[in-house]
């Protein structure tokens, strides 16, 4: 059969026809081509150097404790220097905090601080932390930490102090380990879904403690920190702990030891004052804690018994004595509108020994906090806390010193 003007059209289509054909090739032979390209250039791209990993934060605290001040002699070294007579404005804390991965199973930490004392002189730069978390493992769910860092023991003692609310550490748990450091290798572990949990509970600003593990083991010199060792046995330390959370509540108990024996050295006693011949005193706690995170009311409690060293008015002398104490701090989250605030109230006691203080000097503690923690932004935080004390503190120079007051503090923190 014949069709009128075939040739017409049937020419003019099978030029189209090829000519889509080509051009449909053509856009696959780019497609190929690019793909081929963007490939060759991934993996020339060089890796990120080990460098650019790190973060680099801090933060700094200025404080004011003379408001309302009744007893100039009430002081507290191992809380705040600037406290009672002489005392003034302070710089309480500058650190500078440099971390990261510099491989995927080995982790770097780095803190000074540039706030500390010597002697008479104040803010010079100190070393903090400095260690290495190395994973034995692809999730990092066991590993060592190896250097100066935080001995897991007490709760509040690993909180950072740029979390926590009341302005010092407790005297019954901080007792344990002059600046919460030694030097030494623990070793953590933790499922990664906790390690997350930990995380997230500093993240959200609800007061953690950071991830010291669900198991802690260590050994550690036992002098506290920036001290070098005293004698030929190590300190060693046991801690479990785990963050339950129950109908949107999360609540961690808690339960350490640690024991070891702990030298009195020369520069830690005064002229005259009597001892053990070798000044090696034994050094053991047990404690317990628990922890219910703010969501919003929020409780921390912990409580330790123990053996130490500790200075005896009667005798004039640094002997080997029982200590007990523990605190409990009560606190309520609330936000009006990008504003957070943290009321809070902490009681302690504390009967015992502070075997890095002049003559392993003795303690008596019974103190009542009340304050709050005013966020206008997570850059900047205001606390106000009134305090309220009955201490006893005596070494050889001041054998019968009790002291009673109250006073007023302040502290503007700022963080980066």
């Amino acid at each position: 059969m014949h069709f009128p003007h075939e040739g017409r059209w049937i020419r003019p289509c099978r030029a189209r026809l090829v000519l889509l054909i080509v051009t449909v090739y053509a856009t696959g032979l780019v497609a190929q081509t690019s793909a081929v390209a963007d490939t060759t250039i991934a993996k020339a791209k060089p890796k990120k150097a080990w460098y650019e990993s790190f973060s680099i934060r801090g933060y700094g605290q200025v404080r004011y404790n003379r408001l309302l001040e009744t007893n100039d002699q009430l002081k507290c070294e191992q809380c705040d220097r600037s406290w009672g007579d002489n005392g003034g404005f302070f710089i309480r804390r500058a650190r500078i905090i440099f971390g990261g991965y510099v491989h995927p199973q080995v982790y770097i930490y780095l803190q000074p601080d540039f706030a500390s004392s010597a002697g008479s002189t104040g803010n010079v730069a100190q070393l903090r932390d400095w260690y290495v978390d190395a994973g034995i493992d692809a999730k990092n769910e066991f590993r060592f930490r190896i250097g100066q860092s935080k001995v897991p023991y007490s709760f509040e003692n690993m909180q950072s102090s740029q979390n926590r609310l009341p302005l010092d550490r407790a005297d019954p748990t901080n007792s344990a380990a002059s600046n919460e450091r030694d030097l030494g290798v623990f070793f953590y572990w933790a499922p990664r879904r906790i390690r997350e949990r930990f995380k997230m509970l500093v993240d959200e600003g609800l007061k953690g403690s950071g991830d010291y593990g669900v198991l802690a083991l260590g050994a550690y010199n036992g002098q506290t920190a920036n001290r070098p060792e005293a004698n030929d046995e190590p300190h060693v330390v046991a801690r479990l702990s785990y963050p339950f959370e129950i109908k949107g509540q999360i609540i961690e108990p808690s339960v350490a030891h640690y024991s070891g024996k702990y030298v009195v050295t020369s520069d830690q006693r005064s002229a005259g004052v009597k001892g053990k011949e070798d000044w090696t005193y034994d050094d053991s706690r047990v404690l317990g804690g628990i922890c219910l995170y703010p969501r919003p009311f929020g409780l921390l409690a912990e409580y330790n018994v123990g053996r130490g060293p500790e200075y005896n008015p009667a005798t004039d002398s640094v002997e080997t004595r029982n200590l007990s104490g523990g605190f409990a701090t009560a606190t309520y989250r609330f936000k009006v509108k990008d504003h957070v605030f943290f009321p809070f109230v902490r009681y302690q006691v504390y009967e015992g020994g502070k075997k890095h203080e002049l003559d392993a000097r003795s303690y008596s503690v019974n103190d009542v906090e009340v304050g709050i923690e005013w966020q206008p932004s997570k850059n900047f935080e205001l606390v106000c806390e009134y305090y309220l004390g009955d201490r006893r503190f005596e070494d050889h120079a001041k054998r019968s010193n009790r002291q009673k007051g109250q006073l007023l503090r302040v502290q503007a923190q700022f963080n980066f």
